[in-house]
């Protein structure tokens, strides 16, 4: 007998199948429907530049920014998976997330998702400043209406523009504190952008088989991958100098100058391996797999050396 088997009565009820419409979910999987790991760098960005800031914020409010930020992500993934449903059920990456796999109702998501948005932002706007408030209703709006509905099923550029919506969090963190929009803020937001094609793409490389099975238009499976594996590169010759404009312009000291040098180095790296990589299938043992990891620690280690440049010169 199973361990978590369940009887009252002689009823099985592990055995019960969800009427349509309906869900057996746990909280487990609507904190699935937060798509935590991106979360976390979102909250991540927007804490950064919120210990960057100048001036002063109360801690209280300063826990309330950031947990907005982090609840209106969380919403937008609620929402991006509500929508995309029929695109995952047929990706063995994304098959058993809530909604595909049966354990939330599509409506139950929905509804979710709009909660969480409404309530962050207005949060946000009576706790901490309007402006604020607004950047993150945009945000959510941008990565749901723009990249979700409109961009992703229809051009190979999904990544490039959607991108911005991931951008904000530290324009968020940022205002939060000032009320205002400055440079250093602007330039992390750059670097997001910039660094959001490389990442995905990668990923995409080695998940071309399963894109092309849901019918989404990502580079590789568009272009092809030798296409994709020039553009990664010139995003990241693009990029790798943009990390190095805080410091170019005095915003920053040295230590964050020479901690993004060498991360970037390293990001430059891994993206010729891609490029010079011939294999006609891409695998996840490949350059391609190396590549989106490094990425992901890439960004905390930028903007952690962003924190603790600060830290130093304060």
């Amino acid at each position: 007998m199973p361990s978590d088997f369940i009887a009252v009565g002689g009823v099985d009820f592990d055995a019960i199948v969800a009427p349509p419409g309906v869900s057996f979910a746990d909280w487990r999987d609507y904190l699935a429907l937060l798509k935590p790991r991106v979360m976390s760098l979102v909250v991540f960005s927007a804490a950064c530049a919120l210990f960057t800031a100048p001036g002063h914020i109360h801690p209280f409010i300063g826990f309330v920014a950031i947990l907005c930020v982090a609840v209106g992500a969380g919403a937008a993934g609620a929402l991006n998976q509500w929508y995309e449903a029929d695109i995952d059920a047929v990706m063995k990456r994304t098959a058993n997330r809530p909604v595909p796999a049966g354990r939330v109702a599509a409506h139950e998501a929905l509804a979710f998702g709009v909660a969480l948005a409404v309530g962050s932002v207005v949060v946000m706007g009576l706790g901490v400043n309007w402006l604020a408030a607004s950047i993150l209703a945009g945000s959510i709006l941008f990565y749901t209406i723009i990249y979700t509905v409109w961009l992703k099923r229809r051009t190979p550029q999904n990544i490039v523009i959607g991108g911005l919506a991931g951008a904000f969090p530290p324009l968020i963190g940022w205002t939060s504190v000032t009320g205002n929009v400055s440079v250093l803020p602007l330039l992390m937001v750059a670097i997001i952008f910039l660094w959001t094609p490389p990442h995905f793409w990668s990923l995409a490389l080695f998940m071309e088989a399963d894109y092309a099975k849901a019918g989404v238009p990502m580079l590789p499976v568009v272009a092809g991958e030798a296409a994709t594996r020039r553009q990664i590169l010139l995003y990241t010759l693009v990029l790798v100098p943009v990390t190095l404009l805080p410091w170019a312009f005095g915003l920053t000291g040295a230590v964050y100058g020479a901690i993004a040098a060498v991360a970037g180095a390293l990001f430059i790296v891994r993206a010729v391996a891609v490029f010079r990589n011939t294999a006609t299938v891409a695998t996840a043992m490949g350059p391609e797999r190396a590549l989106f990891r490094y990425s992901l620690y890439y960004l905390f280690v930028i903007f952690a050396a962003l924190v603790a440049d600060h830290l130093l010169l304060a």
